[in-house]
């Protein structure tokens, strides 16, 4: 093309942009911005992985199988110890049903039964092997299998923990082994790709592949673990297995299934690989676990205590007992505080306190954030150890005086409560120690609030959200005080058989 014709071309390409009325210009560079965003989006967008074969064939190795033996004897009714029949079929498989169903249907064979768990692990450095403490508790011997060769070394135990259901092994042998490392699980996004190994039903070096699904589960509540939740396809013998992300990085330890029938049916939980690293550093280093311990026995805010005390959305968790000399009372929290922010993060409710504590370092001094009578209190509290405290022997701080006399019951009605002080004999009559303070309830109208909320006479209410009361008069200039701040509710702190909880009670109807 001449000289000239190139430049009548770039003329009219110029004339198509700006030869147009203002509209169209505006039209066209709409659309190139929209052309950009795209094209950028499609630069951050993880395509679809083509195969995952070059990175399982790099993992593979790295992935084990765990044998957990327990040993055990039985004796015959004459009193010779009979021999054991052996499954000739892996932990975990199908056919070992098959099996026990024939070893039940023959007494013969029926002699100590030697356990055997299967599960899943991976190797990080130093030739140790993480998996699930639930694969391993209670085992007399451990054996870890590599899939290539079927090596078969014994290991021991470096530490275990249940709180979150991890093990730690260490393997005989001083063979170095293929190690993986553990990536960023809160870099980890729903929808990202994700590729599981493991041992299920017994078939060693099985590869599946998904995406993860969510995040934050919480699957159980006395666990400390928010798990991620897969789709890609976990089955029993996965225990303790990795969940890598498309950089061949643990992101996750895959540890439970929601199925009827034992299989997957796309619902797996894999602990986070943030929280599993603490972990492990912390079993290579003592042992055993070393989890912050705040000292206090909390419960949930629902909506009815959240108005009741003033608070804007129900968010955060109620202090229902301070134990004496914890560092929750040494650093002045208080029973009926709301605490909003720990560690400069806010709490949602009191399952994420509990976990946030836990995953706290032992003796860190960390701001919390409580609400109290309407306002905000910065306090600072120096966390205690959780495994070195007998828990269940701890008392709870009580600064109410003690209360004599006796009168007969009254009536609330705006609670739907009779309501007495506590007498000798309604401490007979209801068993409340001699320690016990506070108002007792004689009866409780059917139907009410308090009804609903399942209060019942013998219980005793201690004090509220402002602290603790004394009398019956108290209690009720309590109520009329909430009422009269246009509350709708009151917030009682009451004793049942001994633990203590809070409870909103809405005021009766005015017609």
């Amino acid at each position: 093309m001449s000289r000239q014709a190139k430049s009548l071309v770039q003329a009219r390409s110029a004339y198509f942009l700006w030869g147009h009325k203002p509209a169209t210009i505006l039209s066209i560079i709409v659309l190139a911005a929209l052309m950009i965003a795209s094209s950028a989006w499609q630069a951050q967008a993880r395509a679809v992985p083509d195969s995952f074969a070059d990175m399982a064939e790099k993992l593979l190795p790295s992935v084990v199988d765990i044998r957990a033996i327990q040993n055990g004897q039985t004796v015959s009714d004459n009193g010779d110890q009979q021999p054991d029949m052996q499954s000739p079929f892996p932990p975990g498989s199908p056919f070992g049903d098959l099996f026990e169903r024939f070893r039940r249907n023959n007494p013969e064979h029926q002699g100590p039964r030697r356990r055997e768990a299967a599960g899943s692990g991976f190797i990080i450095e130093d030739n140790m092997v993480v998996t699930n403490n639930h694969v391993v508790e209670g085992a007399d011997e451990i054996y870890v299998v590599f899939r290539d060769d079927s090596r078969q070394y014994e290991a021991e135990v470096v530490g275990r923990d249940e709180g979150v259901d991890l093990a730690l092994l260490k393997v005989k042998t001083d063979h170095k082994m293929p190690a993986v490392k553990f990536g960023n699980s809160d870099k980890a996004r729903i929808g990202d790709w994700v590729m599981a190994i493991g041992n299920p039903w017994g078939l060693g070096g099985s590869v599946t592949a998904g995406i993860i699904s969510a995040r934050g589960r919480d699957i159980d509540r006395e666990s400390f673990t928010d798990f991620i939740q897969t789709d890609a396809p976990i089955n029993m013998g996965n225990s303790g297995g990795p969940l890598f992300n498309m950089d061949g990085d643990v992101i996750g330890i895959n540890t439970a299934i929601f199925s009827r029938s034992g299989g997957s049916i796309g619902l797996g939980f894999a602990i986070p690989s943030n929280q599993a690293k603490h972990v492990v550093q912390q079993l290579r280093e003592y042992g055993h676990t070393r989890r912050g311990w705040l000292g206090v026995s909390i419960q949930s805010v629902t909506p009815d205590i959240a108005e009741s005390m003033g608070l804007d959305k129900p968010e955060g968790a109620l202090v229902s007992t301070v134990y004496e000399k914890s560092p929750a009372a040494a650093g002045g929290v208080e029973a009926g505080d709301v605490i909003i922010r720990f560690n400069d993060r806010v709490v949602e409710d009191s399952t994420k306190l509990r976990r946030m504590v836990a995953a706290t370092d032992v003796g860190r001094d960390v701001p919390v954030v409580v609400w109290r009578d309407g306002e905000k209190v910065d306090l600072s509290v120096e966390l205690g150890e959780r495994e070195k405290v007998d828990i269940a022997s701890l008392g709870g701080s009580d600064k109410s005086p003690g209360q004599s006399g006796g009168a007969k019951s009254e009536a609330l009605d705006q609670l739907g409560v009779d309501v007495s002080p506590i007498t000798p004999a309604l401490r007979r009559q209801y068993n409340l120690s001699d320690s016990q303070k506070g108002v007792v309830i004689t009866a409780v109208r059917p139907g009410s609030s308090a009804d609903e909320k399942r209060l019942a006479p013998g219980m005793v209410i201690v004090g509220d959200n402002r602290g603790p009361i004394n009398s019956v008069d108290e209690l009720r200039q309590r109520v009329e005080s909430a009422h009269d701040d246009g509350r709708r509710s009151v917030l009682l702190h009451v004793a049942v058989e001994g633990d203590l909880r809070f409870v909103a009670i809405r005021f009766k109807a005015e017609g």
